[in-house]
């Protein structure tokens, strides 16, 4: 059976939004992909460094690797056309993967509809594409909120839930647990993505372990279960290095 340290590795999303980002960073951000244990599944930049992503990982020979790119982000503004533009855009550049800033302001004020229709605008424009839909769980008022938003995102076409966590690891755990309820209640095969506050691999085996018990540990995979994070690989390495060579 896989590790942890393993799982977490290639379900990782590899994140870079600095304001200030730049090729060069993004260069950087495919080199550490390049790993001697295998590589995360995504790259995650700003639409203008898409192109930049995909060469850097050309040229460190793991193609493999999927780009994503975040839209209506990070304000999740209830704007459908913004929305779909930047995703039309996204898309034109090579994005494998987009992921949407819920609108949870315009779902919060009553406009269910609205913002149930700017995900389905943007789902219908990715088209081979992946669609994560980030759910900023602060924005919510209470836990029946986060829940009816996480029904709005997987009937507008999600094709995983991306929760926003805070490092508060019970209260982030049990919103794992009421947005993957939401996805089992569905009958839909989306998949639960983690974002934020991850930096430790304790952290990543705890929501690893939660997955597991609740889909079970076969479904812990890319397809169904993200960890994005910005600093989780780092902590991975040497774990990952002390582990038999032969391990699978």
């Amino acid at each position: 059976m896989l590790s942890d340290a393993r799982i977490a590795l290639a379900c990782l999303d590899l994140v870079s939004l600095g304001e200030d980002d730049t090729p060069a960073v993004v260069a950087a951000l495919a080199r550490r992909a390049h790993t001697p244990y295998g590589t995360p599944s995504t790259c995650c930049v700003y639409p203008e460094l898409l192109l930049a992503t995909r060469m850097s990982l050309m040229r460190e020979g793991i193609p493999q690797v999927r780009v994503a790119t975040v839209v209506n982000f990070p304000d999740g503004s209830g704007d459908a056309d913004r929305a779909e533009r930047e995703t039309r855009r996204a898309i034109a550049v090579g994005a494998d993967e987009i992921n949407l800033q819920f609108p949870a302001q315009t779902f919060a004020a009553g406009q269910r509809a609205s913002a149930q229709a700017l995900v389905s605008r943007v789902k219908a424009r990715c088209g081979k594409s992946g669609l994560k839909v980030i759910l900023d769980c602060a924005a919510f008022a209470d836990d029946q909120l986060l829940r009816a938003a996480a029904e709005a995102a997987i009937t507008g076409g999600a094709d995983f839930l991306m929760i926003s966590v805070r490092g508060k690891d019970s209260a982030d755990l049990m919103n794992f647990r009421r947005v993957s309820a939401a996805i089992a209640d569905s009958g839909r095969a989306v998949g639960v993505a983690v974002f934020g506050a991850i930096s430790s691999l304790v952290q990543a085996s705890a929501y690893i372990s939660l997955a597991s018990e609740l889909f079970g540990r076969e479904r812990v995979v890319p397809a169904r279960f993200r960890l994005a994070s910005s600093a989780l690989l780092d902590q991975l390495m040497p774990v990952l290095a002390a582990e038999p060579v032969d391990e699978d």
